[in-house]
């Protein structure tokens, strides 16, 4: 963890700033500005980027990864330019928590995929981009987008410790901690076969 150098009331804005960012829908967003249905009744009923692709629409889903990805960079980058690496860390975890439980949504968000890649690439890029590779490479031989997240979160901690990233080693841990859990159905799925891969409508 960074040394706890700001002020309890700078880390509490920056930490509403950060949830606030993390809670933009873009994937319902996107998909309803689009055309494309209701995305709560498309797929896994799920606002991100795996299941925008079950619309069909290749471009939803790669503005809605880029722009899930880009609100985590933004919390953490914004807080790191005006605050400090203290409020960065917490910006991005609460822009995480944005995502995957906003206050517009009934607390029903996303999985949190694209938002934690996106907050770890500006937190420590070569941390970042470690992560994003373990993605591709699990996607590449599985095919299957949840298997993908669950090793890239996995392997965020490790990459952490083997780059020399070790003060982002503690959220690296408990963003895969809350990735597991966010996962846990398709946890299941995937020890029964069931989980469907990507493109699979």
């Amino acid at each position: 963890m960074p040394l706890i150098e700001s002020a309890a009331a700078i880390l509490m804005l920056w930490a509403v700033i950060g949830y606030l960012l993390g809670s933009i829908p873009f994937g319902l967003v996107l998909t309803r500005a689009m055309g494309l249905g209701n995305l709560r009744e498309i797929g896994s009923g799920n606002i991100g980027t795996t299941n925008v692709l079950r619309t069909g629409s290749k471009a939803a889903a790669a503005a809605t990864l880029f722009l899930d990805g880009g609100k985590g960079a933004a919390a953490v980058l914004l807080a790191r330019a005006l605050a400090g690496e203290d409020a960065a860390q917490l910006a991005g975890l609460m822009a995480f928590v944005g995502h995957c439980f906003p206050v517009w949504l009934k607390f029903k968000g996303g999985k949190g995929v694209a938002t934690f890649l996106g907050l770890m690439l500006a937190l420590a890029w070569p941390v970042g981009i470690a992560c994003c590779l373990s993605w591709v490479a699990a996607a590449a031989v599985s095919r299957i987008s949840s298997l993908s997240a669950l090793v890239a979160a996995l392997a965020a901690p490790i990459w952490a410790y083997l780059l020399h990233y070790q003060s982002s080693m503690a959220l690296a841990v408990l963003l895969a901690v809350i990735v597991f859990w966010r996962h846990s159905a398709n946890i299941t799925r995937l020890r029964t076969g069931m989980e469907p891969r990507i493109g699979q409508k």
